[in-house]
């Protein structure tokens, strides 16, 4: 048992408690590596030596060592990075005091026989107040014990056959998935190891997946439940990889899609080829996901379906009538199958889009909020391992402000799909707020490096933009907020930072034109409700934030 800084390590149950005493859910990789901090705590641990320790013969890519990293630091509630130090060009160290305690021990069960050097037993019988107990004596009432209790198992064993048959108890375990190498067009050596390093991206990023397993492909032993296989293609100017899922068993497609990028951008070979195992990893991680978390046959389907797509058309005119008209047919749905997980999380998505146009009073918007979570919480408990619940939950907590709990959401839907796009955003939208832009900045560019969805990429654009103007780089921040509004060019507050990024570099004729154009579509906005609420963030981005509110004053943004 190791104990620091109020939480408790148990080894043996593989739990890390709090302070109060709960437990705090940690993956298995992540909790690994916190248990070898805490067992070398004060030393320094290298990159290479945390990664040998935790992903022994397997080659991953660093961004499973930070995620790991992130993880911890998210469940110690470590903001400021005071237990997980960097040390910089070495590694970590974890610096906390750290004590030692042996978990009690279960009582030993006595044992069946004697000991392998105790002496002959010839104390006669009713000797040291004890009457006839010899250890033939145990031998035969543990025989009938033990017959009792094999006749009560095959009894057992009888009445739950049925669902004991192969087919179930596999089901019960993870699924495995063999990754094939990807073929290629040609005899080309650099198209065969291009092909080559997409195959090993595809699968380190599937082998983060906490609910399935990653198996070698295999043509004589037990194969896996699911085998992805595919081409890479060359053109004049992009990759493309075809992809495709085959279940093991009865040959069926279970999934296809296709990756592409452009090769006339200046992107480098790296950068290309995460981008296409990204692109057919985000997608293929859904489809498990989806498959893993079916509802069984008998689930009552209704109108659910119908009801979402008429919401969201609704919705997608952004007045209050239609919110209200979309918020009742959601609110239908869910009272005819109120278990329904996709409603439940269709109509907390709403509820928040609501309370954020400040479509609701003072009192309903808080009514709004609590019961958004409450509904959030409950899909969480009907389907723990769900990709869209996990985002949902994760988009819920960082726009109200739950920096550190939606570190912990959005790390969850991570350990699902490693190349969530949206969930990178989100944790690096908290690292923000909490004042740690270097690592926000990082979170950024790896949602950029997957590019995944590829219409959420306007959003880590504008995230790298913001942290390099919070840590007063304007120079670095211009590209990343030119590329995030030439996207979305009807979005006013990218613009707003842009136009403060053009001030802060001299260039006010821009600076005010960005603006001028920014309040064009958001009229009334001024320098008190265009930042965002303050509850929760860090005083390191207070500061940060209000001088690039300046900026955009002096651009031309109303003070109020």
């Amino acid at each position: 048992m190791f104990r620091f800084a109020g939480f408790e390590l148990d080894p043996e149950r593989a739990e890390l408690r709090g302070p109060d005493g709960g437990a705090i859910k940690l993956r298995p990789k992540t909790f690994e590596m916190l248990r070898l901090f805490a067992a070398n705590a004060g030393r320094v641990l290298s990159k290479q030596e945390l990664m040998e320790a935790i992903w022994p013969n397997v080659h991953v890519g660093e961004d499973s060592l930070f995620q790991c990293i992130r993880e911890i630091r998210a469940a110690l509630g470590d903001d400021k990075r005071q237990l997980v130090k960097v040390v910089s060009g070495r590694g970590y160290r974890f610096d906390a005091e750290v004590s030692n305690g042996l978990v009690p021990a279960a009582p030993e069960k006595a044992a069946i026989g004697p000991p392998a050097d105790a002496p002959a037993d010839t104390t006669p019988p009713g000797t040291n107040g004890v009457p006839g107990k010899r250890w033939s004596d145990f031998s035969v009432r543990r025989a009938a014990a033990v017959a009792a209790v094999a006749g009560l198992v095959i009894a057992g064993l009888v009445i739950a056959a049925p669902a004991l048959r192969p087919d179930r108890i596999f089901a019960r375990g993870p699924a495995t998935i063999a990754v094939t190498p990807l073929g290629h067009a040609g005899s080309d050596t650099f198209a065969a190891e291009m092909a080559a390093s997409v195959t090993g991206r595809l699968t380190d990023g599937l082998a983060k997946i906490e609910n399935i397993r990653v198996v070698a492909p295999s043509t004589t032993g037990p194969r896996a439940d699911f085998v992805v296989s595919g081409e890479l293609q060359k053109s004049e100017q992009s990759w493309t990889l075809w992809a495709r899922m085959t279940r093991t068993a009865t040959g069926e497609v279970a999934w296809t899609a296709s990756s592409s990028v452009n090769t006339a951008d200046g992107s480098d070979g790296p950068l290309q080829q995460s981008r296409l195992a990204a692109g057919a990893g985000h997608a293929l991680a859904l489809r498990i996901n989806a498959l893993l978390n079916s509802d069984p046959p008998s689930a009552p389907a209704g109108n659910s379906k119908v009801a979402i797509e008429q919401a969201t058309a609704h919705i997608n005119q952004t007045t209050p009538e239609r919110f209200r008209t979309a918020q009742a047919m959601l609110e239908q749905a869910l009272a005819e199958d109120p278990d329904n997980v996709e409603v439940g999380v269709a109509l907390a998505a709403l509820l928040m889009r609501g309370v954020q146009m400040v479509w609701y009073g003072a009192d309903e918007s808080g009514a709004a909020e609590r019961r958004a979570q409450a509904m959030l919480q409950h899909a969480l408990r009907l389907k723990p391992n769900s990709v869209p619940v996990h985002e949902a939950y994760c988009r819920f907590l960082s726009s109200t402000n739950q920096f550190r709990e939606s570190l912990v959401a959005c790390a969850r839907t991570l350990s699902f799909d490693p190349w969530n796009g949206i969930a990178l955003y989100h944790i690096g939208l908290a690292q923000l707020f909490l004042g740690r832009f270097e690592d926000a900045l990082a979170t950024f560019k790896q949602a950029d490096r997957f590019d995944t969805p590829l219409v959420s990429r306007w959003t880590w654009l504008v995230g790298a933009g913001w942290a390099f103007m919070l840590m007063g780089h304007a120079e670095e921040a211009l590209p990343w907020l030119q590329r995030s509004t030439a996207i979305t060019a009807a979005s006013g507050r990218p613009l707003m930072l842009l136009a403060a990024t053009y001030q802060q570099l001299g260039r006010p004729a821009e600076a005010q034109a960005a603006m001028a154009k920014a309040l064009e579509l958001r009229p009334g906005s001024t320098a008190r409700n265009v930042p965002p609420p303050t509850r929760n963030t860090s005083p390191a981005y207070l500061e940060a934030s209000n001088r690039i509110i300046q900026l955009m004053v002096a651009a031309g943004l109303p003070e109020g």
